[in-house]
């Protein structure tokens, strides 16, 4: 009973987390709509090259702290070690500010060598937000480690409320100064108003973590005055383990995550240099491609980051106690979780890409090229899913290295597929396409391996994979019906597309059910599980 008890609860909580990541994306998605048609192609060009940097820095400074410190801290929470714990947490804010002070000079006074010339004012008003993020991730990473996802979930969702709020409010403002100039001027002063937007909702969820902590910390200090383990770990030893487990899981987040800017950079200058097009054509491809076809990509990505964040500190535990048949079922339940989600999500943009990007970025411009590209790339939902998925699994029962080893091998092999189809053919922008789908395959492959030769697990394939691709494609054909039809109807856009959206998520559910895809104890664990169970019971689903 516990073993199923705490599943459920690491579903809930991943829900959660997934949930508010998802509820995030949609609020940027929202957002990107009108500030794009602010700044234009070009703006959001400058500002995906400066933003794509800011994120490496982040990757290497602070990104990956949340992770570690959860793994690190649950660890000792699985032996009431409540005093090593709280030491953790004391050492991890020194070296997150030790480091992102590092990170923010650097990116300040090297920004000049890692931009193109009109994105350098951009990248540097990032700097504030990568300081302050690293003491964001340390709190998140604290409350994970005690299995509660909602604060890390709230501050996401104010992070990015503000973010929308202030990067509309101050690129508005600062295109208008320089009203008068030309387009490109405009562009570059828009892209740094978003900037600004970025780093004020990093600055909002650091002050709503810290009011969360504060409200805790009598209750977290209780409990460290009350540890009868008699065990302290000396400052300089949890400073080497911090060292040994966060420098991987940088490593690994770090080249996972490289890869768009490689694709970034070996683009731009492949199309410049080979193809003679100018830096603002160039910037405006890339900003078609990045922030309107990868951003809406992202957005069911997101339940297998919360999942793999959720997972953290429970496969941490479970494998530090040995307990290897509970944590093979968690991981079972996990990956059928993900590819419930992922692969109808993967269908579903396929067959409504046009009509979603129409939603989201109506310019009519680089409506068709954008609307191609999501198509094209909707099948990434999938394979990125299960290797972010697999990538938590095998940080979290400690062989932190694989994942390195495996994103450099894929980055290797897909920034080679990327150069010989620039340089060899006129695809473009299907270069990224295709450089993206190698990238996420290789990932998804060699992770699985791995985790498959380690657990000795054996993922039921039909469950996982078949029925829900079989259920999926029959939800897709439904979905394009109903919107062909309702668009033949009345020749409008946004009511054909939401009702084909809601007709094909209760297609999908009716299948998955009637299939046994899904049974009924696996509904129950999901977020309001029995509140869904309740909702096919009386719609004689079950």
């Amino acid at each position: 009973m516990n073993d199923k008890k705490e599943t459920n609860n690491f579903i809930a909580q991943a829900g959660i987390l997934a949930m508010a990541g998802i509820i995030s994306r949609i609020i940027g998605l929202l957002y990107r709509s009108p500030l794009t048609g602010i700044i234009g192609d070009e703006g959001n060009g400058y500002y995906n090259y400066a933003i794509n940097i800011y994120a490496i820095i982040l990757l290497i400074s602070s990104y990956s702290i949340p992770s570690a410190l959860s793994k690190l801290i649950a660890g000792k929470l699985a032996f009431k070690e409540y005093r090593n714990a709280h030491r953790i947490f004391h050492c991890t804010l020194i070296y997150v500010i030790t480091v992102g002070g590092i990170a923010s000079l650097f990116a300040y006074v090297a920004a000049p060598f890692l931009v193109v010339p009109n994105a350098v004012s951009v990248l540097r008003i990032f700097v504030p937000a990568i300081f302050l993020s690293g003491l964001c991730g340390v709190l998140r990473g604290y409350f994970q480690a005690h299995r509660t996802m909602v604060q890390t979930s709230i501050s996401q969702i104010l992070e990015q409320i503000v973010n929308a709020a202030v990067s509309i409010g101050a690129a508005y403002a600062l295109t208008r100064l320089v009203k008068d100039q030309d387009a490109t001027t405009r562009a570059i002063y828009g892209a740094m108003g978003s900037a600004i937007g970025t780093g004020s909702g990093v600055l909002m969820a650091l002050l709503f973590m810290l009011a969360m902590y504060g409200i805790n910390r009598k209750v977290i200090l209780k409990r460290v005055r009350k540890d009868k383990t008699g065990k302290l770990d000396s400052y300089g030893d949890i400073f080497k383990m911090l060292l040994l487990i966060v420098t991987p899981f940088i490593l690994s987040t770090f080249i996972y995550n490289f890869s768009t800017s490689l694709d970034q950079t070996l683009y731009s200058r492949l199309m410049m240099q080979l193809k003679g097009l100018t830096q603002e054509q160039t910037a405006t491809y890339y900003g078609v491609f990045n922030t309107k076809a990868i951003t809406i990509v992202n957005i069911p990505i997101a339940l297998a980051t919360a999942m793999s964040a959720a997972m953290m500190p429970n496969v941490s535990g479970l494998y530090a106690r040995g307990e290897m048949e509970a944590l093979k079922e968690k991981v079972r339940q996990a990956i059928k979780v993900s590819m419930l989600v992922s692969i109808p999500a993967s269908v579903g943009l396929a067959v409504l890409a046009k009509p979603v990007m129409q939603i989201l970025f109506p310019q009519k411009v680089s409506l068709d090229l954008a609307s191609a590209l999501l198509c094209a790339l909707s099948v990434t939902v999938v394979f990125f899913s299960l290797s972010t998925l697999t990538m938590g699994i095998l940080q979290g029962i400690g062989k932190v290295n694989a994942p390195v080893i495996h994103a450099a091998v894929s980055l290797v092999i897909q920034a080679l597929v990327l150069v010989l189809v620039l340089v060899f053919t006129d695809w473009n922008l299907y270069g990224l396409v295709l450089a993206n789908i190698t990238y996420s395959l290789l990932m998804c492959i060699l992770n699985e391996l791995r985790m498959r030769k380690e657990l000795g697990i054996k993922q039921e394939i039909r469950s996982t994979f078949v029925r829900p691709f079989l259920c999926a494609a029959g939800m897709g054909l439904v979905a394009r019906a109903v919107y062909e039809g309702l668009y033949f109807i009345l020749p409008v856009n946004l009511p054909a597309a939401i009702v084909s959206i809601l007709v094909s998520l209760v297609t999908y559910l009716i299948l998955v059910i009637k299939t046994k895809t899904v049974t009924k104890e696996e509904l129950q664990g999901f977020p309001k599980g029995t509140t869904l169970v309740g909702l096919c019971e009386k719609l004689h689903l079950l």
